[in-house]
């Protein structure tokens, strides 16, 4: 425990209350008559001798000590109270020494921290020391931490300030697809694809920042790319050529700016890869198949400086397994051209070191490829973008939604490692209303991924649990297109889920054509199941104290989601009540008994487990922090529910 290097106190003397700055530093070591080790100085006459201390007004920080001296002071150079945690406290320990007078008021204190103090007094001939006493200072006096506490009160419905000019207001207006990267700063860095309500960063550049300390106030920095990197169009055409076509006809004031990742790599190294789509089909006519895709690299050391990322070049391209034969209709999406989309990149450090990327949308699933460590770029040399030769170049399958068909509905992968696995996380459906989140893992980056139920899904299955899903609670218009996630951590194992949220097409006092396009940036909190499954909260991290939960406020009315897989819709919340005597009635729980261990905030109802922790109820007027929970059914069920409930 630190000591403090000076104490205040109080010197009683006959003429009054002195008070007295000590500087401790310089005595802690000091002589004692003609010795030089203050645990063992010459004796001073034993004529003189001094009282235990007394100790009085104790408190958490501070407490008043007091003795007597019997015999002759003459010649008393110093005298006062030696004092720290170990047993009998000598001169080089903390000292508060006094001219005159024999009492003391300490400070500075630790709370619930037990002292030992002994008198000392040194002449001429030496330092003689009182028999030891201790004390213990009183406990911290209790704050409830909720009190004070304030919820965010940013607006949902942002488009008053959507617009370029305002873009110092947005906090988390206007984001799309994130990513997320705490920083050796101290911050949290965001980046996203080019979008927003009115598409305000139009011709503002591209892969925008913002960062925040607390996840909860985000600060709008700039974009990272002013313009289409120049390898774009050179490799383009490069591809083209040895394709045995002209260069490229796309036009590329259209390109799209995509699902970029950021990653710390080391103290001085910071990593993005982002995507560049490019617009028109690979020949330029209608008769064959859609533009490739680029992933690029960016590296950076001082991300806080928005215009410091240096761009690294060409990473990876769409991957064909049919040869040249592009002339595919491009409406016959379920037989596309590509089997690999190089989109939604997302990089880790495996814990030996390896690097890898998996990306991929839609199309054949995702790829795993393997990196240099010291380029981000594959560690093999990729070749030709198509033919049996060079597929493994361009990444092994770790997971497919449902093999043969190329038109499948999943996208936006992240990897995460926590644990001795590795979790896969992907967004399903398309991305305006029925977007939704899965997760699957794997003790290997390279796979085999298992879902809940512990099925292989390499090459086809769905993917479990259910992380977000269209939903509203009772009263609210709730969420659609939640996904397309970030996962990160905090350095202490506490883990956070950002994405976009839309409003459902009817939203109030709204036109049919805008809600959708508010894209609002959530993010969430994420705990862990017994069995080391994520579950993210149902309600929007706020930054709320977690004072403990007590079984008492288990009790009363909940809103209540079941969470099963229904395309575009929204799942409604349902009343379900805890009563005293530990029975719940509503939801699906009706007639079962529940009950709550506070040490590892789980609630048991009946043989299900939920994680418990505060929140805000972002849907109250005013917000205010509330109690959540969310879990889901055991895993022999062939189709899991997802549960998420907040109290009223």
């Amino acid at each position: 425990m630190k000591r403090p290097s000076s104490s205040l106190f109080t010197c009683t003397t006959l003429g009054g209350v002195l008070p007295v700055l000590l500087l401790c530093v310089s005595w802690l070591f000091a002589s004692c008559g003609d010795s030089d080790d203050p645990d063992n100085p010459e004796p001073a006459p034993q004529t003189t001798s001094l009282a235990v201390p007394t100790v009085s007004d104790i408190t958490e920080i501070s407490a008043t000590l007091t003795t007597t001296i019997t015999g002759s002071a003459s010649g008393m150079t110093k005298h006062g109270f030696c004092y720290g945690t170990s047993a009998n406290p000598a001169l080089n320990a903390t000292v508060a020494s006094l001219t005159s007078g024999w009492t003391a008021y300490l400070t500075n204190l630790e709370p619930s921290t037990t002292y030992y103090v002994r008198a000392f007094l040194t002449n001429a001939q030496g330092t003689i020391y009182s028999q030891q006493t201790s004390f213990t200072t009183s406990e911290k006096p209790y704050v409830d931490p909720l009190i004070g506490y304030t919820p965010p009160t940013y607006k949902d419905d942002y488009r008053s300030f959507a617009g370029w000019n305002d873009r110092a207001k947005w906090n988390l207006a206007n984001v799309h697809d994130p990513t997320v990267m705490k920083a050796d700063d101290g911050y949290y860095y965001m980046y996203q694809t080019d979008a927003g309500f009115g598409n305000p960063q139009d011709g503002h550049g591209h892969f925008h920042c913002r960062r925040s300390k607390n996840m909860v106030d985000w600060e709008y920095m700039g974009a990272t790319m002013t313009e289409l990197p120049s390898w774009v169009k050179t490799k383009l055409n490069e591809i083209h050529a040895a394709m045995g076509l002209g260069d490229s006809k796309a036009d590329f004031n259209k390109c799209g700016y995509w699902a970029p990742c950021a990653r710390r790599v080391s103290a001085n190294l910071y990593r993005m890869y982002y995507v560049i789509t490019i617009d028109g089909t690979i020949d330029g006519t209608n008769n064959s198949w859609g533009e490739r895709a680029f992933i690029g690299l960016m590296e950076t050391s001082t991300p806080q400086d928005i215009r410091s990322w240096q761009d690294k070049g060409f990473v990876i391209t769409n991957y064909s397994d049919r040869e040249l034969n592009f002339h595919v209709r491009p409406d016959n999406w379920g037989n596309c051209y590509y089997r690999w989309n190089a989109i939604d990149p997302s990089y880790i450090i495996t814990p030996n070191g390896e690097h890898w990327l998996i990306y991929g949308s839609w199309h054949s699933g995702f790829p795993a490829v393997q990196l240099n460590p010291d380029t981000g770029k594959p560690m093999h040399e990729l070749g030709n973008p198509w033919g049996a030769a060079n597929a493994a170049n361009y990444g092994k399958r770790v997971y497919t939604r449902e093999n043969g068909n190329r038109w499948q509905g999943s996208e936006a992968p992240e990897v995460i490692y926590r644990n001795g696995y590795y979790y896969l996380f992907m967004a399903y459906d398309g991305l305006d209303i029925p977007y939704n989140t899965r997760v699957v893992r794997s003790t290997k980056v390279d796979g085999p991924y298992l879902n809940y139920q512990g099925n292989d899904v390499t090459n086809g299955g769905d993917a479990y649990p259910i992380i977000t899903h269209p939903y509203k609670f009772a009263g609210d218009a709730g969420w659609v297109g939640i996904s397309h996630c970030a996962v990160w951590e905090d350095g202490q194992d506490n883990w956070f889920f950002s994405c976009q949220g839309r409003f459902p097409t009817d939203y109030p006092v709204m036109p049919e054509w805008a809600p959708n396009a508010v894209m609002l940036g959530h993010v969430r909190r994420i705990l862990w199941t017994e069995d080391g499954w994520p579950v993210v909260l149902p309600e929007r991290y706020g930054a709320v104290p977690q004072k403990e939960i007590s079984e008492a406020e288990i009790v009363g009315t909940w809103d209540h989601l079941s969470i099963t897989y229904k395309y575009g819709q929204q799942i409604s919340s349902v009343s379900a009540t805890f009563s005293a005597d530990h029975t719940v009635s509503g939801g699906p729980f009706s007639a079962a008994k529940w009950s709550f261990d506070p040490a590892k905030n789980i609630l048991t109802i009946g043989n299900y487990k939920l994680c418990v922790a505060r929140e805000v109820d972002w849907e109250a007027n005013p917000r205010h922090a509330t109690i959540v929970y969310a879990g889901y059914t055991p895993q022999s069920r062939n189709n899991p529910t997802t549960f998420w409930g907040k109290k009223k």
